[in-house]
């Protein structure tokens, strides 16, 4: 598993799956000849030469002759990943010029749909870093949890931050409302949420479900904007009322707030949703 995961980086790095594969069994092993490589690797015999010399024009293999058996070595860890490192940056250094000089600027605003945890949260650290402002913020404790170092640096520069928190919050950063009924929330929309906005700009939403799987969009459209707005505002309107006011809320709608949360009728005043009409 652990070969599989270094394998996987490597190839990240620019490296082929061969080439990742020879470089880890070398490491593990050397000086080593071609044959040696091979069955470590599990690379075919007969690929393993052209492998190495494309390892040997990238300076990450050395070859040497030793008593007529030709050996080789590898690039210590550390160099191979400086090595890597700047050239990385080189190209990205590049493509952020590059890009920016032939992306045509629009009016027009998208929703972009995201599907990978891994993905939101990665937008979700580089949209909070990137706030000016302020950030409004409906989160649960996991996503708290990975994105509370960036969270503190906003704080830092002094970004002005709310947070709608679904459960008890171990994590304070900013002014945070703790919403009350983390649970049943969870039952009713068989996930968690994620609502992140940055200087009422933008919005990153997404809902977490079950082995992480992700429903989520991120959009500057200034309609979807307004509506994530205004939803995270009116959650925290509500954690006030309730913080204030939560034994006669119980009182009236229940411990769990039940008769609040039906929209299709109010027990109080005894008025009910009018039927559809035939």
């Amino acid at each position: 598993m652990v070969v599989n995961n270094l394998t996987d980086s490597l190839i990240e790095t620019g490296l082929s799956e061969y080439e990742a594969k020879a470089y880890i069994a070398l490491l593990a092993n050397n000086p080593a000849t071609a044959y040696e490589i091979a069955k470590a690797s599990g690379i075919p015999t007969s690929k393993i030469y052209e492998v190495l010399s494309r390892l040997s024009e990238k300076a990450i293999v050395s070859a040497l002759n030793e008593k007529g058996t030709r050996l080789y070595i590898p690039m210590k860890p550390e160099e191979f990943i400086e090595s890597r490192r700047s050239r990385i940056q080189a190209t990205l250094d590049t493509l952020k010029s590059g890009l920016t000089d032939v992306w045509k600027t629009t009016d027009a605003s998208f929703v972009w749909n995201i599907w990978d945890y891994d993905y939101l949260m990665d937008k979700a650290e580089r949209i909070i870093l990137q706030a000016k402002r302020t950030l409004l913020v409906s989160i649960w404790k996991e996503e708290m949890t990975r994105l509370s170092e960036p969270l503190r640096q906003a704080k830092n520069k002094n970004i002005k931050i709310s947070i709608v928190h679904f459960g008890i919050p171990e994590i304070k950063v900013g002014m945070v409302f703790q919403h009350p009924i983390e649970d049943t929330i969870y039952a009713e929309k068989k996930g968690r949420g994620l609502v992140i906005l940055p200087d009422s700009e933008e919005v990153l939403m997404g809902r977490i479900l079950k082995f992480n799987t992700v429903e989520g969009i991120w959009s500057t459209n200034r309609g979807v904007v307004m509506l994530a707005e205004e939803y995270v505002k009116h959650d925290i309107y509500m954690m006030k009322v309730v913080r204030r006011f939560d034994r006669e809320l119980k009182r009236m709608f229940g411990q769990r707030y039940e008769k609040l949360k039906d929209i299709s009728s109010d027990e109080d005043t005894g008025h009910k949703s009018l039927p559809e009409k035939a």
